[in-house]
């Protein structure tokens, strides 16, 4: 696996950002969304990383806590504000594993392995979601490279 692109983020409009300082980028994909995010006259205020799920993690068999990418606030058509809890992740790893020929057994249960907690993640999410008033959404490099 590659070198990953990590870094910090310096906004434009640090007023719409209210998370911690400094803002960790943990992706090129987590960059460009932070870069739309600063730049969306619709982003009310926008966090990386500041809201914690519980979930139950499948193979420690115990509770875990999960960190979203971003927690996003948008004005909506109406007027009014929608907030929504974001993850970006690779189109790879929001579906089940496809297995190839010649794959090593150790690739494939890593695979699964990320996969079963991903979802776990992912249900604890909407769930946290519908009651706390917010929405859920997965972001792949297929979202956000749509329009180049």
């Amino acid at each position: 696996m590659g070198k990953l692109h990590q870094g910090e983020f310096k906004p434009k409009h640090p007023e719409k950002y209210k998370g911690k300082f400094p803002i960790i980028y943990r992706s090129s994909w987590e960059l460009k969304f932070m870069h739309e995010l600063d730049d969306r006259p619709d982003v009310v205020y926008w966090s990386s990383e500041s809201v914690i799920v519980q979930y139950f993690h499948p193979y420690k068999r115990r509770l875990a806590r999960y960190f979203p990418d971003f927690l996003v606030a948008f004005k909506n058509k109406e007027g009014k504000i929608d907030r929504w809890l974001v993850e970006v992740k690779p189109y790879r790893e929001t579906i089940p594993p496809i297995t190839k020929k010649r794959q090593r057994s150790t690739t494939k249960l890593y695979q699964e392995a990320t996969y079963k907690v991903n979802t776990q993640k992912w249900e604890a999410a909407e769930k946290y979601c519908k009651d706390n008033g917010l929405r859920f959404k997965l972001i792949t490099e297929k979202e956000l490279y749509k329009y180049k």
